[in-house]
């Protein structure tokens, strides 16, 4: 099977999958990305290797129509973290999937992973489904695989699940058996979609227990979290805490020692031990 891959490295083992599985790629579609939270090295190496065309722009119709008229309708786009939505592929590519970081129909939206352990699920999945041209993550499901989540979970292992699950579906029930699975594509029903994270639901709030406030340090990892201390607003890139009843007013700082601060929360205290007062998403424009 002949197939244009649009995405990033986030997913961009889908690519590798598929090739090593026997397709045959025939362009790129990435886009621009920011080098801390978004990458698309690996996949741009990929189209190197294989010498195909890459395009950073947003796939327009031109582009679906020049692929038709190369491949005809023998091609399938493969779309996976890829931020736009995508129409008009019918009548111009015989397939159109999306690997999305959910069982679906739970979670739909940009980037899941975060709600998925502040929520603190038990389970979670990854999903392969037809691309739909009104609405992300709705199309009907071709196949999914579900896993375990553990109590202590964090985003960069999650993270790791959902890209080895998605291997696992593009080399196995895609690559070998897409066409009869998209004739039983299964139709999602109701489900849920998760907007994407603000620097609310980034930050910490101290008049929750412990066991919340490193929950959410867990679900946002490298990414950081952000704390207001005094006036003063930094971002947290590691903390640990304990339970130990105290009459300190939550977010009151209780000790200091060099760079790690102990802040009381309601039921106990966190000890930021790595924070900055500048975001690591912005510390490359220091100086510009």
């Amino acid at each position: 099977m002949k197939f244009a891959f649009a995405g990033i490295d986030f997913l961009g083992g889908v690519f590798e999958a598929l090739v090593d599985a026997g397709w045959t790629p025939i362009k790129l579609f990435t886009r621009p990305c920011d080098g801390l939270y978004d990458h698309n090295e690996a996949v741009v190496a990929q189209s190197r290797r294989h010498r195909i065309p890459m395009q950073l722009s947003r796939i327009k119709l031109a582009d679906l129509d020049a692929l038709a008229q190369t491949h005809g309708t023998d091609w399938a786009l493969v779309v996976a973290g890829y931020p736009w939505l995508i129409r008009g592929w019918r009548n111009r590519a015989g397939y159109a999937l999306n690997f999305h970081p959910s069982p679906l129909p739970v979670g739909r939206g940009p980037y899941p992973l975060f709600k998925a352990i502040t929520d603190a699920r038990d389970s979670w999945g990854v999903t392969a489904h037809v691309l739909a041209e009104e609405g992300f993550d709705t199309g009907d499901i071709l196949a999914q695989e579900t896993f375990a989540m553990a109590p202590q979970e964090t985003h960069e292992t999650l993270l790791a699940k959902c890209q080895i699950a998605a291997r696992r579906l593009a080399s196995g029930p895609i690559a070998r058996d897409l066409p009869t699975r998209w004739r039983a594509a299964q139709p999602q029903g109701e489900g849920s979609y998760w907007p994407r994270v603000t620097d609310a639901d980034r930050t910490l709030d101290f008049r929750t227990d412990v066991e919340a406030i490193l929950r959410r340090m867990r679900a946002f990892g490298t990414i950081e979290t952000i704390v207001q201390l005094g006036d003063n607003r930094v971002f947290v890139a590691a903390a640990e805490g304990w339970r130990e009843p105290h009459r300190h007013s939550p977010g009151t700082i209780v000790h200091r020692y060099r760079r790690h601060i102990v802040v009381a929360a309601r039921d106990g205290f966190i000890q930021i031990t790595r924070w900055s007062p500048v975001a690591v998403a912005d510390a490359g424009q220091l100086g510009r």
